[in-house]
């Protein structure tokens, strides 16, 4: 061991160099955590599309453009959407007073007309704090607009070059280690669940979403002005991204607006309580039972178990932040199959091998196991 560690001492220097580019792309890594999650998050979820639409082109790179169109798109526009209408109703939280004070610095039609005036009026403006605080407001806005750009820019270049090169990828890591190898066994069952996890968890949010705009504006169209639901529409949304969560669904939203519709039949009309009761059971049945019984469990194929994806989603949130609603599923997978898969063997005294020795129930098999 000894002899072979001095003859190699030549490749000390290439060891070293490996090791810093190593360090300096987990430090870029580190940096932008939550972009890269977030652009794997996006690849896992439309790969099982871009493969579907592979089969009618003849290229790579045209099956990737096409995959980015046809879901970011409607992704982008469902988002745009959201914050529209969030906007929109912003104003019902402004009071007369706040419109007064900021209407000056609006009202801008009036005073074009006369530049004289305008230019005093700027001038007037400029010295004045209020103008100092829209400045600084509209430059911290254009900074997090510009942020929000690079970032969005960053995911879908993620997300197309995964998209046309994964496979590459794939094939030079199954000719490295082996198709056999524990190492492909393991990273081959990983890359089947993050695909499951992540496809399975998009899928519930676009279809719970669209069932939630539908029931929430029937429900406001049936129910009188004094129960009616606020912004139906934008809860609808929120309702389904809350459907990430396995168990929880859209329970964070439609029952604080039960809550919410309960109050305002306590502060009118008694009588109107069945609206509540309809509008909950309506959305338990639609937005919770079925989808979760009878949808999810064929659009995510092999489940992993629920109650540990429960802790992933929130000890996830909890520890790293937003973007660990998607990192807590990867360290969930990562760790899950290096139960099934590793640590067995390693208790034994090894080797390791690609057949799962625990958990053999949970999670993907191997690639090879397949074959």
């Amino acid at each position: 061991m000894s002899e072979s560690f001095v003859e190699n001492r030549a490749l000390w220097p290439w060891w070293a160099l490996v090791l810093i580019l190593t360090a300096i792309l987990l430090a870029i890594a580190h940096a932008f955590i939550g972009t890269i999650v977030f652009g794997v998050f996006f690849y896992y979820a439309m790969r099982p599309v871009n493969r579907r639409v592979r089969r009618f082109t003849n290229g790579r790179r045209l099956a990737a453009a096409l995959t980015l169109f046809l879901v970011f798109i409607p992704l982008l526009l469902f988002i745009f959407y959201t914050l529209l209408v969030g906007l929109e109703n912003l104003n019902v939280l402004l009071n007369d007073q706040v419109r007064q004070a900021i209407r000056p610095y609006l009202d801008v039609s009036s005073i074009v007309e006369k530049p004289r005036q305008t230019l005093t009026f700027v001038e007037q403006l400029r010295q004045t704090g209020p103008l100092q605080d829209i400045l600084s407001t509209s430059i911290g806005v254009l900074v997090t607009i510009s942020n929000l750009s690079i970032n969005l820019a960053l995911i879908v270049a993620i997300v197309y070059y995964l998209l046309q090169d994964g496979a590459r990828i794939e094939a030079w890591f199954r000719d490295e280690v082996g198709e056999d190898s524990a190492a492909y066994a393991y990273a081959s069952a990983v890359d089947a669940d993050l695909e499951s996890v992540y496809f399975g968890n998009v899928m519930a949010i676009v279809m719970i979403a669209v069932l939630s705009v539908f029931w929430y504006n029937i429900y406001n169209y049936l129910a009188p002005s004094q129960v009616m639901i606020p912004v139906p529409t934008l809860l609808a949304l929120l309702t389904g991204i809350a459907s990430i969560i396995p168990i929880i669904v859209g329970k964070l939203v439609y029952l604080p607006i039960t809550g919410y519709l309960l109050l305002l039949v306590a502060r009118t009309d008694t009588q109107l309580v069945w609206y509540p009761a309809l509008f909950v059971v309506v959305a338990f049945f639609f937005l919770d039972f079925v989808p979760q019984t009878f949808i999810q469990p064929y659009i995510a194929g092999r489940n992993l178990h629920v109650g540990l994806m429960i802790f992933a989603y929130v000890f996830g949130g909890l520890f790293f932040g937003w973007y660990g609603l998607f990192l807590g599923p990867i360290i969930l997978v990562f760790s899950l199959q290096a139960i099934r898969l590793v640590v067995t063997d390693l208790l034994h005294g090894g080797p390791v091998t690609p057949r799962p020795t625990a958990a053999e129930d949970l999670g993907s098999d191997p690639a090879l196991e397949q074959n």
